[in-house]
C-alpha cells in the first residue's frame, strides 16, 4: 500500500479542529470525563491503553518516562473540550538503527466523540490515532469507552488497531502497510487506519485516596523490532499501575508492565487558564468618576476651557503622567469641549482593552464634564491601529455591571477610513525615541538522533530607535555563555541547499553574534491596507529586503497578505559578511480569526531553499499571552530528499511572563517543537509581521478579550 503524502490531511484536521472548538460545555476537572491521570505515552489514560478521558479544557502536560530500555518525552495540550494533541520523542535502546539506538518522534490526536453525563448510562467515547504522523513504531487507532460507575471508580473497554493489537487478536480487517526499519516517516498513513490485526483492551483506575489512584489493564499494546520480536519481554498481558499526585500539578507514576517491566513516569502540567500566581497582582485601577448634574452644576459643562491655549499644555502633562505610571506612552491627542482622541503605546499590558479600560477611567477623572465621547488609538510601530470610541455616560451607567454593555456600546472603526481629528499633534519629545534592554536567552535544539538535547544560554542585547512614526531602527546582539549548540561543527549532507541545516555551525562560530539588524518602515497605504518594509540583517541566517502588504479590516475575522522577500545567506559568524547563496522567497497569506481564541493561518509560496509549497498552521490563544499551535509545511521536496520527517511539521508554544510574576508585561517567551530542522519548507524568520500586530486592536480580537476591560 503506498503512503498518502499531503498536507490536505493535516489541514483537514486543523480545519476540524477549529469547527469543533466551541462545541460542547467547557469541562472543568468536576465533570466525569475529564482526568489528570496518563499513560505511559503521555496521554489521558490507564497505563499502556488509552481511555476516552480528556484532560481539563488547555490542560498542558508534559512527561519523562523510562521503561525497559525506551525513555520516552512527551508534550500534550487539550487542544479543545473534547481533542487532545500529543507529540512524543522516544529512544529505544534495545532497536538499532546503522548502530545506533532508534530515535522517533511521533504525533497523536485523540477525539472524544461522545461525552459522558452525570447519571446517564451512556459511555464516554473515544477515537484515537497514535503515531499518525511518526515514523510508524508506535502507530495504531482506537475506539475506547470510558464510564464511571462512581465518583472513585472508572472502567475503560476498546478496540485497538496496530500497534495497539500485537497481543490477543480477535480478527482482522484488510491489510496493514507494516513498519519498515529506516524509512523516513512522518507521513498520513490513512490507507491502513483500522487495519489488520485488531485487539479488546481494558482495564479501571480506582482513586484510593486525594492523591494515590490505583490501575489495572487488560493490555494488548506491544512493539516489535524489524525481526518481528516484541521489545518487551511480555510474561502476560496484565498491567498494574499506581499514580501518586505529588502536587497540583505534578505527578510520579510507576507501573509493572507485561509481567516482567518496571516502569517509571514523572509528569507535569499546567493550565494557561489558571495562572500560576492566580488572578494577578497588579495595581487596582482607579474607579470611574461621576459628573455632577448638569442642572445643579452648569459651570462643569461648559466647553470654554477647550478654546483657551493654557489648557493644551496641563492636559498634556496630567494624562500623561497618570497613563504613564500604568505603563501607557500618551502619543498624540486632539480634543474639543464634547470629545477627545488619544493615541497611545501600551507598552504593559497583553490584552488591548484592559488599557483601553485603565486609559478610560483616566480621561473620567481628568476631563471637564463637557466631554463625552473617548476615542482611543493604540499605536504600534508607529501605525495608528482602529479607533475604538466610547461614550463616557456608558462609563458612568456600566461600571458594575460588566464589560458586555460597554463592548455593546463602542464604536471600532478605521483610523485610515476618515482623516485625522482637528488639532492632532504628537507631544513634544516622542521622536526619536530610543529603548534597549539586556535579558537572557536560551536556543535549544532538540530530538536530533545523534544529540537528542543541544542548546545554548547567553545574554541578548537589544536596542531600538524609533526615527518617525513608523520608521523603526532596531537590533540585538548575543553572547553566549555556555552550551552545546554548536557541537556538531560538520556541514550537513541535506542535498538541498543548506538554509536551516547548519544551524549547529552558525551556533558555534556566532559567538558573539549579529542576531539582527535592520531598518523597517510601517504605513497605511489606504482603507483596511497596512504595509512593512524591512531591510538589514533580517535573522540569524538571512539578510537582504523584507516587504509586506496585509488587507485587514477592522470587523472582518478575515485577512489577506502577501510578502515577497530577497535575501543572501549569512556568514556563520554572524557579523557583515554573506555566503553566496541567495533567494528570492514569498508567500501569499490567508488569515481567519475563528473566534474563542483559534487563529488558523494558510500560507502558500516559495521557501528559503527554493521549493514551492504551503504551510498550513492552527493556533489556540487565551487571554493572558499563551498560545499554543501545530503547523505542517509541504513543498515539492520528496520525501527523501527533504530527510527524516518527510515534509516539516511542529507545535509552537508562547509564555507570558506575568503567567508566572502576576505583574503586567507584554514580554513572552517561546519555542517550536519540530521533528528536525530541514532545508524544505524553510520560511524567513523577520521580526514585524503585520497580522499579529495589526488584529489586537481589531473587533475580532478586542471581543475575545474584552472582559478585561475593567481589570
Amino acid at each position: 500500500m503506498a503512503r498518502i503524502k499531503s498536507w490536505a490531511g493535516v489541514s483537514a484536521v486543523a480545519l476540524v479542529a477549529g469547527l469543533v472548538a466551541g462545541a460542547g460545555p467547557r469541562a472543568t476537572k468536576a465533570d466525569p470525563q475529564i482526568t489528570d491521570s496518563l499513560t505511559l505515552f503521555g496521554t489521558p489514560g490507564i497505563l499502556s491503553m488509552p481511555s476516552a478521558e480528556a484532560l481539563e479544557d488547555g490542560q498542558i502536560s508534559a512527561t519523562l518516562t523510562s521503561m525497559g530500555g525506551q525513555t520516552r518525552a512527551s508534550f500534550s495540550f487539550q487542544l479543545a473540550p473534547r481533542i487532545t494533541g500529543s507529540f512524543r520523542y522516544s529512544r529505544i535502546e534495545d532497536y538499532y538503527m546503522d548502530g545506533e539506538p532508534l530515535s522517533d518522534r511521533s504525533f497523536d490526536l485523540k477525539f472524544q466523540v461522545l461525552q459522558e453525563q452525570p447519571g446517564k448510562w451512556w459511555p464516554a467515547v473515544a477515537v484515537g490515532f497514535q503515531d499518525f504522523l511518526g515514523s510508524g513504531i508506535y502507530s495504531g487507532e482506537y475506539i475506547v469507552a470510558t464510564k464511571t460507575v462512581s465518583p472513585r471508580l472508572r472502567f475503560s473497554a476498546g478496540l485497538g488497531w496496530g500497534g495497539l493489537a500485537r497481543y490477543g487478536v480477535i480478527g482482522s480487517a484488510g491489510e496493514r502497510e507494516p513498519y519498515i526499519p529506516g524509512d523516513e516517516g512522518g507521513t498520513v498513513n490513512a490507507s491502513s487506519w483500522f487495519q489488520g490485526d485488531v485487539a479488546a483492551f481494558g482495564g479501571l483506575a480506582f482513586q484510593a485516596s486525594d492523591r494515590l489512584t490505583l490501575k489495572a489493564e487488560y493490555s494488548t499494546a506491544g512493539y516489535v523490532d524489524e525481526a518481528g520480536d516484541d521489545l518487551i519481554d511480555r510474561k502476560s498481558p496484565w498491567n498494574f499501575g499506581l499514580d501518586y499526585k505529588i502536587r497540583e500539578n505534578a505527578h510520579l507514576q510507576a507501573a509493572y508492565i507485561g509481567g516482567s517491566e518496571v516502569a517509571v513516569q514523572l509528569s507535569f502540567s499546567t493550565n494557561p487558564r489558571k495562572p500560576a500566581v492566580g488572578p494577578g497582582n497588579e495595581t487596582a485601577p482607579l474607579p470611574v468618576a461621576g459628573r455632577p448634574a448638569r442642572r445643579s452644576d452648569p459651570g462643569a459643562w461648559d466647553t470654554a476651557w477647550a478654546s483657551d491655549p493654557a489648557t493644551k499644555p496641563g492636559l498634556r502633562r496630567v494624562l500623561g503622567n497618570a497613563m504613564a505610571k500604568e505603563g501607557l506612552i500618551l502619543e498624540a491627542m486632539a480634543y474639543s469641549g464634547r470629545s477627545i482622541e488619544l493615541r497611545y503605546r501600551n507598552t504593559r499590558y497583553i490584552a488591548e482593552p484592559q488599557a483601553m479600560g485603565r486609559i478610560s477611567r483616566i480621561l473620567t477623572r481628568a476631563l471637564p464634564a463637557s466631554v463625552e465621547t473617548f476615542s482611543l488609538v493604540p499605536v504600534q510601530n508607529g501605525v495608528p491601529g482602529a479607533r475604538v470610541t466610547l461614550r463616557r455616560s456608558d462609563l458612568e451607567a456600566f461600571e458594575h455591571a460588566g464589560s458586555a454593555p460597554v463592548l455593546a456600546a463602542a464604536q471600532i472603526t478605521d483610523t485610515a477610513a476618515a482623516p485625522d481629528p482637528a488639532g492632532l499633534e504628537y507631544l513634544p519629545g516622542q521622536y526619536p525615541r530610543f529603548t534597549w534592554s539586556l535579558s537572557p536567552y536560551v536556543a535549544l535544539t532538540a530530538f536530533d538522533p545523534e544529540s537528542p538535547l543541544r542548546g545554548d544560554v547567553g545574554l541578548r542585547l537589544s536596542g531600538r530607535y524609533d526615527l518617525a512614526p513608523g520608521w523603526v531602527l532596531e537590533g540585538a546582539i548575543t553572547k553566549k555563555v555556555f552550551g552545546n549548540g554548536g557541537e556538531d561543527e560538520n556541514p550537513s549532507t541535506s542535498v538541498l541547499p543548506h538554509v536551516r541545516s547548519d544551524a549547529a555551525l552558525y551556533a558555534a562560530e556566532g559567538d558573539p553574534a549579529i542576531e539582527r539588524l535592520t531598518l523597517a518602515y510601517y504605513g497605511r497605504p489606504g482603507p483596511n491596507l497596512y504595509s512593512r518594509l524591512t531591510v538589514g540583517m533580517l535573522e540569524s541566517m538571512f539578510g537582504g529586503v523584507s516587504g509586506e502588504l496585509l488587507w485587514k479590516p477592522v470587523d472582518s475575522r478575515l485577512a489577506l497578505g502577501g510578502e515577497l522577500n530577497w535575501v543572501k545567506q549569512r556568514d556563520y559568524d554572524q557579523l557583515f559578511s554573506f555566503r553566496e547563496y541567495e533567494v528570492v522567497t514569498g508567500h501569499v497569506s490567508a488569515y481567519y480569526d475563528f473566534g474563542n481564541g483559534y487563529h488558523g493561518t494558510l500560507d502558500v509560496g516559495r521557501y528559503l531553499a527554493g521549493d514551492w509549497g504551503a504551510t498550513v498552521a492552527l493556533d489556540r490563544e487565551f487571554d493572558n499571552g499563551w498560545r499554543i499551535g501545530a503547523y505542517a509545511t509541504v513543498t515539492d521536496v520528496s520525501a527523501e530528499d527533504f530527510g527524516e520527517g518527510s515534509f516539516d511539521k511542529g507545535i509552537r508554544v508562547t509564555v507570558p511572563y506575568s503567567f508566572f510574576t502576576g505583574q503586567p508585561s507584554k514580554k513572552t517567551a517561546g519555542t517550536t517543537l519540530r521533528s528536525l530542522a530541514r532545508d524544505g519548507g524553510a520560511k524567513l524568520s523577520v521580526n514585524g509581521r503585520l497580522y499579529d500586530t495589526v488584529r489586537d486592536t481589531h473587533r475580532p480580537e478586542l471581543e475575545d478579550r474584552w472582559g478585561r476591560f475593567w481589570r
